[in-house]
């Protein structure tokens, strides 16, 4: 049995998607900035496509961006958050330790050019509080960045409330939210939000194709300089086959939602609920305000790179929270962010389901998974020295 467990990593294409981008790459794929009628029907497409994200993000069409991805539209949206605030005398940015690279990195680029980081601490089940936002903003911060769903252990901050304590203070709000987007709702005005990131190969949609949305009269920094597509704020011809794929993907996603999430997370909780039964194990993240497809365990005595590459043999795709495939041998700086410590989080599994994946997939990876972390503490003296009394249990 081969059994895809890696979603909140990429997801496989929806024939839905496959099926929108087809046109685009055969029929109807003149350039949207050309005159001539094959590039106004590109146009025509890029308009409808447009609207149809708007209306499901619930905004004006005006107000979306399409980029590369995620990253791309973390980047714009913090480099012009700082560039706005610079031009205010305001350096001071407030995120929280446990962000997207994407967010970090930039954060830390920005750090270099003299602005003022603050990370707020995690709690224990992986959450921020509106309070602690609120404590954290001055008379110099300029952005709030706080992601809206993490992508290793799922947990779903209190964005609506985040976002109304930054609009009484007068803060711009941008949230990263590649694994909410076509998950669980989103509406950009019900929940105050700024500046919003999203990726279409999260729910079903292609690699290489996102969208920032950008509150109208938030003035964007360019990235890429150019010609004057995207209302001259992201130059390069538009790439209508993945936009109209992703729109599609993002579509079925939303009208499927409230299926898709009653029957995913049922798959969760039954594999939450099996795989809590192995001696020393965490759940990591809030059990209530978590991703519908979300499973992500430590455990004591083991390591993920290990425990990844065993259960690949078992035909299990997943991932883990250590850093194993950039050659790192650090654990995950989310684990560490919510507590865990190094020895611990070296051992962590994270499983993200969607609605491709069955019960009987599950039943398969509750009676695998066990043997798999029997057999590796059986190898290791580690677990050796924990069950012998020379090691002090954590989990």
């Amino acid at each position: 049995m081969q059994i895809y467990a890696d979603n909140a990593g990429t997801t496989k294409m929806s024939r839905t998607a496959i099926d929108a981008m087809l046109p685009y790459m055969e029929t109807y794929y003149g350039n949207p900035s050309s005159l001539h009628t094959v590039g106004q029907e590109a146009a025509e497409a890029l308009a409808q496509a447009r609207a149809e994200m708007a209306a499901i993000l619930g905004c004006e069409p005006r107000e979306i961006i399409f980029t590369s991805g995620g990253s791309e539209a973390d980047n714009q949206a913090i480099f012009s958050a700082a560039a706005i605030g610079e031009k205010k005398g305001k350096k001071h940015i407030i995120s929280t330790a446990f962000e997207h690279h994407a967010v970090l990195h930039t954060l830390k680029r920005l750090e270099k050019q003299g602005f003022d980081i603050t990370l707020l601490d995690v709690h224990e089940n992986g959450l921020v509080t509106p309070e602690q936002v609120r404590d954290a903003i001055r008379e110099d911060t300029c952005l709030v960045t706080i992601m809206y769903v993490n992508n290793e252990i799922g947990t779903i901050q209190p964005i609506r409330e985040i976002g109304a304590v930054c609009r009484e203070k007068g803060v711009l709000f941008h949230t990263d939210a590649v694994q909410a987007v076509g998950h669980i709702p989103v509406n950009v005005k019900d929940d105050n939000v700024d500046m919003l990131s999203l990726s279409g190969h999260k729910f079903r949609g292609p690699k290489g194709i996102g969208a920032l949305y950008v509150r109208k009269g938030i003035i964007l920094t360019n990235l890429i300089e150019g010609g004057a597509q995207e209302r001259g704020k992201r130059a390069g011809t538009e790439n209508i086959p993945a936009i109209m794929s992703m729109v599609a993907a993002l579509k079925e996603a939303v009208d499927h939602m409230d299926e898709n999430t009653k029957k995913v997370q049922a798959l969760r909780d039954k594999l939450i609920a099996g795989l809590a039964e192995i001696p020393h194990c965490a759940l990591n993240g809030d059990a209530t305000h978590r991703h519908p497809g979300n499973v992500n365990f430590c455990f004591e005595g083991i390591e993920g790179e290990s425990l990844l590459l065993l259960l690949d043999a078992k035909g299990i795709c997943a991932s883990s929270g250590s850093a194993c495939t950039s050659g790192s041998l650090d654990p995950s700086h989310v684990l560490l962010a919510i507590g865990r410590v190094h020895d611990v989080a070296h051992g962590s599994l994270r499983l993200s389901l969607n609605e491709e994946n069955t019960e009987a997939e599950v039943d398969y990876m509750l009676e695998e998974i066990p043997k798999v972390v029997e057999y590796l503490r059986n190898m290791s003296p580690v677990w050796k020295d924990l069950i012998n009394g020379k090691r002090q249990f954590i989990l």
